[in-house]
């Protein structure tokens, strides 16, 4: 990794903790003197707070609904690793490199920012494990998303300390042994350092930041599907002229209105004579208004997601200039929550809204001529043939799990941890419900693609638009049309890893919400 990102010179994008995430940017600190003072004044106030035998949650008193127990100024010491370690509870299989990547250069700019008692030397064994590739293994349940991520976020801070296991050269191995490989020498963790680490929304914030790339991305592509699609079907372009979303001025229906425009070449101010109907199914003649929907959600995600990214989250809050330690509720995973259900609805929906079209596309009573099922009965025996009639059921079953898991996990808070935590944000759970519509309606993407391939094949590739041929190009050239029955699992995923490597050669486009 050449390229650079640089952590504590000023706020960072969703897209550059995806770069971090995915390994296409290394991370260093900054190097300005301001920025080292304001790490050290946090750092040496809190220690002569310490010294004076004040009363610091978490410092000096005990955690969570203990914080009534004083703890002595001899054992301050054995507070962080005590924290760590009962923590060490998470279950669950692992979240993966990338989301604790992201949750990492997360960390690191939240504590960057001074307020949180942490030496540079935590800051800087962090930035060295991303940048060398050390993962700690993080089970993916156990955070009520406040006080944070407690649980989860033990796993890194365990890991600074060379404790538990991390993912290095490809395995899973004891964080000790990647460390002595890659010349690290463990941390010792400071009063306060374990805290300011874990108590944290970093975790759910990783993950959302992921998952909100990935959501960018189904919409683009189920708005190329829907142009595919009506290519194929000869459907009616004039669904989409700009003066019918200027009447109703959603930046995103008009967003996805105009990639499908562009995508078909479809000039304003004609009607569509050569169309099959007057009026198409409404998952063709209402796609900008359900892609549009995802859109204009993802752009108030956005602000969501940076603001907490590029916050102070942790607890209590050292203002060194000020003289004042304070105590405080950052932790808390509220508008994480409240953005992960609301993409969880619309990305679901993006599910649907392409099992619809499926409907379309496999059904010879619909008004738009092609064969049941897909079948191409022409080139080989069709009576002995069923095409995409499996893939249809195999799309409506992801579409129907993805529905199902749009349940708010906001609304399920619980009171825990001796009723100290006793409303909490699931802030994690959503994040990670999110994740898993995502990956269900990419599944579903990859099906309908094939779908409007085949249909495509079938109406004559002659009658569709050089955006549709280049899609179709790309694609046959791996995976043939289906002619006679086959599996066609291992065309679904060859598809999926182009969706999640955003390979497919979508047109381009210079619309900005």
């Amino acid at each position: 990794m050449d390229k650079r990102l640089v952590i504590g010179r000023g706020p960072l994008g969703l897209s550059d903790v995806e770069d971090v995430a995915l390994g296409k940017l290394s991370v260093s600190l900054d190097d300005s003197h301001d920025f080292n003072l304001r790490i050290d004044r946090s750092s040496e106030f809190l220690g002569v707070r310490l010294s004076m035998g004040d009363l610091i949650y978490g410092v000096t008193s005990g955690y969570g609904a203990d914080w009534k127990t004083t703890v002595p100024h001899e054992l301050t010491h054995r507070l962080p690793l005590n924290l760590v370690n009962f923590h060490g509870c998470g279950t669950g299989e692992f979240l993966s490199v990338s989301e604790v990547r992201a949750a990492m250069a997360i960390t690191v700019n939240s504590l960057c920012r001074g307020y949180s008692g942490v030496r540079k030397a935590v800051l800087e064994q962090i930035t060295t494990m991303i940048n060398k590739n050390i993962t700690p293994c993080i089970p993916c349940e156990g955070s009520v998303g406040a006080s944070g991520d407690l649980t989860p976020l033990s796993y890194i801070a365990a890991t600074l300390m060379g404790q538990r296991e991390v993912w290095f050269l490809d395995t899973i191995m004891p964080a000790d042994e990647a460390f002595e490989q890659a010349g690290i020498k463990p941390l010792v963790l400071r009063p306060k350092e374990g805290l300011a680490i874990m108590n944290s929304t970093a975790i759910m914030t990783g993950i959302a930041a992921l998952a909100y790339g990935r959501a960018q991305y189904i919409a683009r592509l189920a708005a190329a599907i829907t142009a595919i699609a009506i290519d194929a079907l000869g459907a009616n372009h004039s669904h989409m002229d700009s003066r019918i979303f200027a009447l109703k001025p959603h930046k995103g229906s008009a967003a996805a209105a105009a990639w499908i425009r562009g995508h078909l070449k479809f000039i304003d101010g004609r009607e569509n004579g050569s169309a099959r109907c007057l009026q198409d199914r409404y998952s063709l003649r209402c796609a900008p208004h359900v892609i549009g929907a995802l859109l204009d959600g993802l752009s108030w995600i956005c602000n969501v997601l940076e603001t907490e990214l590029n916050s102070v989250n942790d607890n209590p809050l050292i203002f060194p200039d000020e003289g004042v330690i304070l105590n405080g509720g950052n932790f808390y995973g509220g508008h994480v929550a409240l953005a992960m259900d609301m993409l969880k609805t619309a990305t679901a929906s993006i599910s649907d809204l392409c099992d619809r079209q499926l409907m379309l596309l496999l059904n010879s009573n619909s008004e738009y001529g092609l064969p049941d099922n897909l079948c191409a009965p022409e080139l080989s025996d069709g009576q002995a043939h069923h095409g995409f009639k499996a893939m249809q059921i195999t799309a409506s079953a992801l579409t129907a799990e993805a529905l199902r898991n749009t349940m708010p996990a906001s609304s399920f808070s619980r009171s825990t941890e001796s009723h100290n935590q006793d409303k909490v944000s699931m802030g994690t759970i959503a994040a990670r419900d999110a994740i898993r519509i995502i990956d269900l309606t990419e599944k579903t993407l990859a099906i309908g693609l094939l779908c409007a391939l085949q249909a495509m094949d079938l109406s004559g590739l002659d009658k569709c638009t050089d955006a549709s041929r280049t899609i179709h190009s790309f694609v046959r050239h791996y995976i043939p049309m289906v002619i006679e029955d086959r599996r066609m699992d291992l065309d679904i995923t060859r598809v999926l890893q182009w969706i999640r490597s955003r390979e497919l050669p979508l047109p381009p486009s210079d619309i900005s919400l």
